[in-house]
């Protein structure tokens, strides 16, 4: 799962906008326009999250403190398509090319969304914020565009497909151990519920491990630090 947080921002709404969406400090983008509303910001940041992740497999969330955007994309979108993009009341849908680019772009893949409050002290949105802002400042003072890194080999995803989060009512056996601990004392190979080896005698053994989102969140972060994968770490400390 790639977790990443998208946001809008102008100044004036309408005026200089901006939009962005963040993963971490080495993985984000950013862009706007000279004019826009603070939906057409909002809207841009999932567009272009979606096209930037496009090669990839894994599943998306999507952090949004716009219930406008999370509503239209999860449950207005059907029923507008159906009545050729017109509302209920007969009104034609606003910001029309950004939803069927969105409808487009959202077709075929794996994504969920969850509704954060905005400017409430939440890391990620509160980069993904920051980051749109100033674009929109940088449009309304003349300035040059942050436009970030964008989807990068700096880019991991949170998620890998060997090592998953179990669901939040597992209490893994790992979860005992401290992170500065786990190279010297948490892998036990007698522990058949921990591993299970199909074939002891292969070049290669797969391993399904069961994390806590907590404990996979501390793995990640260790990986990056330490520059590589979360795989690569894990075999690391065996």
């Amino acid at each position: 799962m790639i977790i990443a947080a998208a946001d809008g921002s102008a100044l004036g709404n309408p005026g200089p906008a901006g939009w962005a969406w963040y993963v971490d400090d080495a993985c984000w983008a950013a862009g706007g326009w000279p004019r826009g509303t603070n939906n057409q910001g909002e809207l841009t940041a999932v567009l272009e999250l979606f096209r930037a992740t496009a090669h990839l497999d894994e599943e998306l969330l999507v952090q949004c403190d716009s219930q406008y955007v999370i509503n239209a994309l999860t449950k207005w979108m059907p029923n507008w398509k159906r009545k050729g993009w017109r509302k209920a009341d007969g009104s034609p849908v606003l910001n029309l090319e950004l939803m069927q680019s969105l409808d487009e772009a959202l077709r075929g893949r794996r994504y969920r969304f969850e509704w954060v409050r905005g400017h409430a002290g939440h890391p990620m949105n509160e980069a993904a914020d920051e980051r749109a802002r100033a674009v929109a400042t940088a449009y309304q003072r003349g300035g040059d565009i942050p436009a970030g890194p964008g989807w990068s080999g700096a880019c991991e995803p949170a998620v890998d497909a060997l090592v998953s989060p179990a669901p939040a009512d597992v209490d893994a056996e790992v979860d005992q151990v401290s992170p500065h601990d786990a190279d010297a004392a948490a892998l036990d190979l007698g522990d058949a519920a921990l591993f299970d080896f199909d074939d002891p005698t292969a070049d290669w053994t797969t391993l399904a491990l069961e994390l806590t989102t907590e404990e996979h969140t501390r793995l990640v972060e260790r990986a990056r630090a330490a520059g590589t994968s979360p795989e690569e770490f894990l075999r690391g400390l065996i």
